[in-house]
């Protein structure tokens, strides 16, 4: 989790650092609309907002990485005298199919649509819709057996 953590800080100071120089360089470019001398002194906003809440989301991520890097042992990927074969072996259970992560999206879609045109009801239907299909897809291999003593 180490190179993951650093790759994240770093690309979170990129573009913090990005987010200055747009900044700055929108401020000192002249307008092209043509009224006035072309110097009407006015930073971009919605850029520097964008680039800034880009670095804050890598930032999140590089926060998560360390914090969890802090608490495992190193991988082989961690180490400088790590080795592939280290590395070899289960991964984990990924599903084989799943129509979960579709109806997601395909209700994402309905609250959207409901958002852009203001239909509170779509609006409300989608976020509903969006709820379950992620109650859906967290609780797909539940199967109820954790406690088979409390069904006695």
């Amino acid at each position: 989790m180490r190179t993951e953590y650093k790759i994240f800080a770093a690309v979170s100071a990129f573009l913090f650092a990005a987010a200055a120089v747009y900044g700055m360089y929108t401020y000192n470019t002249p307008n092209s609309t043509g009224v006035g001398d072309g110097y009407e002194g006015g930073t971009e906003w919605v850029g520097v907002v964008a680039l800034i809440l880009s670095g804050l989301l890598c930032l999140m991520c590089a926060g998560f990485f360390w914090f969890v890097a802090r608490r495992i042992d190193l991988r082989p990927e961690d180490r400088e005298d790590g080795e592939i074969a280290e590395g070899a072996g289960e991964v984990g259970f990924f599903s084989p199919g799943s129509y979960w992560p579709f109806g997601i999206a395909l209700a994402a879609s309905v609250a959207g649509i409901g958002l852009v045109f203001w239909m509170w009801w779509l609006l409300a239907l989608g976020l509903v819709a969006v709820i379950f299909t992620a109650c859906g897809l967290l609780f797909e291999y539940y199967s109820g057996t954790r406690h088979p003593e409390a069904h006695l």
